[in-house]
């Protein structure tokens, strides 16, 4: 039986992935690690996601247990300080987390004989660039801790890749779409959001830099591909771009197309603001010709319709979202400030725990 790990699954991108590999590999043994700072977060979802795994432990990945990789084939790590406000805020923390932890992973992976290590890494790391779509090849131009974990995190995991250890490095696009842990901290996501509860949309910048963009779902599919891959196919190391060339976009062109989705939006730009540095196009070519057939399926428009409908079904309609549990560093601050957590984001007296399903799902109900 596969034995897969996967860190940091009881985010955003989590629950799909978890739902992605069930799927995949029926008769495997999954097993999710993860400090649960957004476990708390759900929305509109009618099971716990966890239930879909074999075992859920909670820990942090700065202090992981050593038995947790016995057995384990594959690791996919998804854990990291997640987003860059986030980073700004926690700048030693991230690194500690998204680069320093997640490299001490991958030699414990490998030296526990594990054969395949998937990173979720980020498109984020090429910066400024606006000229020209950005290849696997392009200079990097991290500009916030984030991205800089993300740089930092694949120049160590190259030197380790061999006949016997598999490494993936998946450079997503900026994730977008309905989670069972929605974030509302990312720019469709937000959109939609603004737009459904004040029929308004708010751009802080003059609308146009670029992003790329890719649903959750078609993260999930990327990291099926990645977690069977042959070395044959594109190395013992491979950082490649994930997502679609024409889910390259102008931000002016999604509100456009979030104000379609939800009539009646009222979009403003601010023609004033000073250039917005983070603007790249990327080229996703080489991830056409690896994966073929785990392609993003998703489109902008029925992704709108998703989160319109999804926030509607929930009765959603709180202008103050951007203060609310659906923003990430909100919900770090909160823990902060109630005492859970202490400046380096660790829990106060909480032990390490593991919970296992206490039934077995229908698998028709947990497809």
């Amino acid at each position: 039986m596969k034995r897969i790990l996967i860190t940091g699954n009881m985010g955003y991108v989590g629950p799909g992935v978890v739902r992605r590999l069930r799927q995949a590999f029926p008769g495997a043994e999954l097993i999710g690690y993860d400090l649960g700072f957004f476990a708390h977060c759900l929305t509109g979802a009618d099971c716990l996601p966890e239930i879909r795994l074999d075992r859920q432990v909670f820990g942090d990945l700065r202090h992981l247990p050593q038995d947790l990789l016995t057995g384990v084939e594959v690791v996919v790590n998804l854990a990291a300080i997640s987003n860059d406000p986030m980073s700004h805020a926690f700048e030693e923390v991230t690194l500690a987390v998204n680069h320093r932890a997640g490299i001490e992973l991958a030699r414990q992976a490998k030296a526990a004989g594990v054969r395949s290590f998937v990173f979720a890494s980020s498109c984020s790391m090429y910066g400024a660039g606006a000229d020209a779509p950005r290849t696997e090849s392009a200079v990097l131009n991290p500009l916030t801790a984030y991205a800089r974990s993300k740089v930092l995190s694949e120049q160590d995991l190259a030197p380790l890749a061999d006949e016997h250890f598999r490494v993936t490095c998946l450079r997503f696009a900026t994730a977008c779409g309905w989670s069972e842990r929605l974030r509302l901290d990312l720019v469709v996501n937000d959109f939609v959001a603004g737009a459904v509860a004040t029929g308004r949309i708010n751009i802080l910048s003059d609308g146009t830099p670029w992003r790329p963009l890719i649903h959750v779902q078609d993260m999930a599919r990327a990291i099926e591909w990645a977690v069977e891959r042959p070395a044959a196919n594109g190395g013992a190391f491979l950082a490649v771009n994930v997502g679609a060339d024409s889910w390259n976009y102008q931000v002016h062109e999604l509100a456009a197309a979030v104000a379609a989705g939800v009539p009646g939006t009222e979009v403003t730009l601010n023609h004033e603001a000073p250039p917005d540095k983070r603007s790249y196009r990327v080229d996703f070519s080489l991830f056409r010709r690896l994966a073929p057939f785990h392609q993003p399926q998703r489109s902008l428009t029925d992704t709108i319709a998703e989160l319109r409908d999804q926030l509607l079904d929930m009765g959603f309609h709180d202008a103050e979202f951007r203060a609310s549990q659906l923003m990430r560093l909100r919900v770090l601050t909160a823990l902060r400030e109630a005492g859970r957590l202490n400046d380096q984001l660790e829990w106060q007296r909480s032990p390490v725990a593991v919970v296992r399903p206490l039934i077995t799902a229908d698998p028709e109900l947990v497809a």
